[in-house]
């Protein structure tokens, strides 16, 4: 394939999770096109791949997938990240040709249906499972594209950095500072993903001297402030600039989230904490990355404690600080 249209999943932590496979498609020689919910522009802004904003109704969101076929008719290959039967429907209804997992009961709108790799069915990680089907477009051998994947990593231009920096002096903020992403989207089989200890570690940081900043997506500042008080909120922000700050900062604490994702994609230090989830195939990768707690249990305080000391001030801080 020369030219690929590729539907992003509909979530930060997956199209975080997506990176290698797409890298691995672009190395390959393929002009990529993506397409997905709108934030995937701003996610994406430092490649040169066109992203196609994509309209939360469907009847639009076929309508913008034609209109790409028309602007050019050539490309009509897709790669469906999505593993719902409504993303290859669309597609096909676009006119495009759309290659995916079998799942969902869609193969037969599929022009390609792909085997669902018997790994998944234990602790494949969602990395490999999105590589692994870009493998399998691109001609690499299946076994090869089972094995570990390099760890997403996002790229970000001197203008997301930028607009950081700003926002930082604008909310009094300066590095070294720590992140906190108190709040988690949705729930897990009923249960919250978010750990209750936020407010308790923010307010520990604080004694302590540290500049906590928090950032609040679309619809999370009541939440956010609720969970960490103390915290000094950033303005909204764009994903490359939030991102951007993610980077610069000293330390993320994040539950089992898209901005964990996305802080593990651009490098930062981060303490990533499970509770109802389970890490095998969403654990954010990254080599800078400490996971605490499980899908069984949620990490007690002293144990984040912990493991932020020794970020922060290494071992010696650890024994010289106790508890707050």
């Amino acid at each position: 394939m020369k030219s690929l249209i590729v539907r992003l999943p509909n979530h930060l932590g997956d199209a975080c999770m997506s990176l290698p496979a797409l890298d691995l498609l672009a190395d390959h020689g393929v002009a990529l096109t993506l397409a997905g919910r709108a934030w995937a522009q701003e996610l994406f802004c430092a490649y040169p791949w066109k992203v196609i904003g994509l309209p939360g109704v469907r009847s639009a969101r076929i309508r913008t997938l034609r209109a790409q076929r028309a602007a050019a008719p050539r490309e009509r290959d897709c790669l469906l990240l999505t593993n719902s039967f409504s993303s290859a429907l669309e597609f096909r209804l676009a006119g495009l040709r759309p290659y995916g997992y079998a799942t969902d009961g869609r193969s037969l709108l599929l022009h390609r249906a792909i085997p669902v790799p018997e790994a998944w069915r234990a602790d494949m990680h969602t990395v490999e499972y999105y590589r692994h089907l870009a493998a399998c477009l691109s001609g690499q051998a299946a076994s090869s594209a089972i094995d570990r994947a390099p760890d997403p990593r996002l790229r970000l231009d001197a203008a997301a950095r930028e607009r950081a920096r700003l926002a930082l002096l604008r909310a009094q903020a300066a590095p070294p500072y720590v992140v906190v992403c108190p709040v988690a989207q949705g729930r897990h089989h009923g249960q919250d993903k978010c750990w209750r200890g936020y407010a308790r570690l923010v307010e520990a940081l604080v004694a302590n001297g540290t500049c906590v900043v928090t950032c609040p997506g679309p619809g999370e500042h009541a939440a956010a402030a609720a969970a960490a008080p103390l915290a000094r909120t950033v303005e909204p922000l764009d994903l490359a600039a939030f991102a951007a700050l993610l980077a610069a900062s000293q330390l993320v604490v994040a539950n089992d989230s898209g901005p964990g994702h996305l802080a593990a994609a651009v490098g930062a230090h981060l303490i990533s904490i499970f509770g109802v989830t389970s890490p095998a195939k969403t654990l954010p990768r990254g080599a800078n990355v400490q996971r605490l707690g499980d899908e069984h249990a949620w990490p007690s305080f002293e144990q984040v404690w912990g493991a932020v000391a020794m970020n922060l001030h290494g071992a010696r801080a650890q024994n010289s600080s106790g508890l707050p």
